[in-house]
């Protein structure tokens, strides 16, 4: 990075080159807007720190063409089964049976390092987006009252350069100590979750394999709560409560790292990844916009690990935020509608902090009279035969922000994603539809939408007419799915019809044509903030 300035303004400036800047890098890259990216570390860090996909983060990796490259260091999350006092099981979560609504595994787990790597290797390939690693900011101006001034950054390089950028918008993907954030001046508030826990990766060997559990567990045990995850190949993780008076750096040696493995290990049966002691957080940003600085990831957010939804979380963030991004750049929305993504962003992950808490107390009551009442009233509201619960179902739906005012329980939540047939080989929906505004809806019940002028060139959206029944054979210009998935959802929430955003987002359904253009007629106003 060479010294000075640069009369160049950028589009979008990135702090932060983790999973979560460089897919913010690579979206708005895509959409061919002008970005810097910079991080003071120049490796992508070797240890595994997330272990959780889910489905809707594998259709955003999709969206940015690196889903296979992923696919290859990733693997299906085998259920996860959850024991009480007496080793008695009392919860249970898996994954939806196929066909799966999004076309990828619902659940995953991952190796970080080899991910995080693709990510950046993409985003490093888009013409538009420069990467400067090595790189920190020490400082940040911005003029609140002039919101069409950029934002200066002032950056120091590790070889002792000093550089300043200037972007019309920022994104502060920096991390759970962001600068950014502080700088702007915003504040996390604690939703009350804090716990030390000791987080164990270890390379297994082929008699160490021979001895660990066939699926995922939770130990809802009040001596010692702990959570054992298999990960791809032969990588397991555990985490474990660390109890009050043990000192959690003594903790994480590895002495007293296999004495905690004891239960399941020897050192003679693996090799220890990474060992590291954390304590388990649960906050939010007060702000998730200052002018035209926005925090993302774990600058925004911190949530307790279970579900492995940390990660996740942050892609969540910034899939929501590029596109409006780039519709108020290109004049296509009023700046207001950027305040959306906090609403939107700020209220999902409250809710979803919520449930993972509720999930957190139930693993770690440490009352153990308490831990065996829990114990019967969950066996007892399973009907004494415990039922697997996919756990896609904790994830909250968008409340707020951006979505259509009739209420309709579709609203809010993320369309199916259908395997299309009819060509060479079977695709996904957006590898045909792309990703932008779209109107899908059921070809054989509803004729194509002819929509006003002022919404088409505002939103320009795709339509997309879905069938199912294979015998009916597809209208002109339909496209026929695989497996019904479109069709069953269309039946479940009573409607032929859905307006997409282009976060895959509904944002509302139509049980008519009428009802159709009744919707849309509304929506250049609702765009504009």
């Amino acid at each position: 990075m060479s010294g000075g300035h640069t009369s160049a303004v950028y589009d979008v400036a990135i702090v932060g080159f983790g999973p979560s800047g460089a897919v913010a890098a690579n979206l708005l890259g895509q959409y061919g807007l002008t970005v810097f990216v910079c991080d003071r570390q120049r490796e992508v860090y070797d240890k595994p720190r997330a272990i959780a996909l889910d489905h809707e983060i594998m259709r955003v990796f999709q969206q940015i063409g690196v889903a296979d490259a992923v696919s290859a260091w990733a693997a299906p999350f085998t259920p996860s089964e959850y024991y009480g006092v007496d080793g008695d099981l009392i919860k249970r979560f898996t994954m939806v049976d196929p066909p799966y609504p999004l076309a990828h595994p619902p659940s995953l787990v991952f190796t970080q390092p080899p991910v995080e790597a693709i990510l950046r290797e993409a985003a490093r390939g888009r013409k538009t987006v420069e990467v400067a690693l090595g790189c920190e900011l020490i400082d940040l101006h911005q003029n609140i009252d002039r919101q069409e001034e950029p934002v200066a950054l002032d950056l120091t390089g590790d070889d002792g350069t000093v550089h300043r950028v200037r972007a019309r918008y920022v994104i502060a993907c920096d991390g759970a100590s962001s600068t950014a954030r502080r700088l702007v001046g915003i504040e996390l508030e604690d939703l009350i979750f804090d716990e030390p826990w000791l987080v164990v990766d270890v390379l297994v060997n082929e008699r160490g394999l021979a001895k660990l559990p066939s699926v995922s567990i939770q130990y809802c045990e009040p001596q010692r709560p702990c959570t054992y995850v298999i990960g791809p190949k032969n990588h397991r993780r555990w985490e474990i409560s660390l109890l009050p008076g043990e000192d959690p750096r003594e903790m994480a040696t590895e002495a007293a790292t296999w004495g905690l493995l004891s239960r399941w290990l020897t050192p003679e049966d693996g090799q220890l990844w990474r060992q590291a002691s954390y304590r388990f957080h649960a906050l939010v940003a007060q702000d998730w916009r200052r002018g035209r600085v926005f925090v993302a990831g774990d600058a925004a957010h911190q949530q307790p690990p279970f579900l492995g939804q940390g990660m996740c979380q942050g892609v969540r963030d910034v899939a929501n935020l590029a596109w409006k991004l780039r519709a108020v750049l290109a004049g296509q929305a009023d700046d207001r509608l950027l305040d959306s993504y906090g609403t939107e962003r700020g209220h999902h992950v409250r809710r979803l902090t919520g449930r993972l808490k509720e999930i957190g107390a139930l693993i770690c009551e440490r009352d153990v009279a308490k831990a065996r009442e829990r114990d019967a009233r969950l066996i007892a509201a399973s009907g004494g035969a415990i039922r697997s619960e996919p756990r896609q179902n904790i994830q909250p739906a968008l409340e707020s922000g951006l979505i259509s005012p009739d209420a309709h329980p579709a609203n809010g939540t993320l369309f199916p994603q259908p395997w299309i047939v009819g060509g060479p080989e079977p695709v996904r929906m957006d590898e045909l539809c792309g990703s932008g505004w779209r109107i899908v809806f059921d070809a054989l019940a509803l004729p194509s939408p002819k929509l006003p002028a002022a919404v088409m060139e505002r939103l320009a959206p795709r339509f997309v007419g879905i069938v199912a029944d294979r015998d009916a054979g597809p209208p002109q210009d339909a496209l026929q799915e695989a497996d019904g998935v479109v069709a069953g959802w269309f039946r479940r929430h009573g409607c032929v019809a859905a307006i997409l955003r282009p976060d895959h987002y509904v944002y509302g359904v139509a049980a008519t044509a009428d009802d159709l253009l009744r919707q849309v007629n509304g929506f250049p106003a609702r765009i504009d903030g």
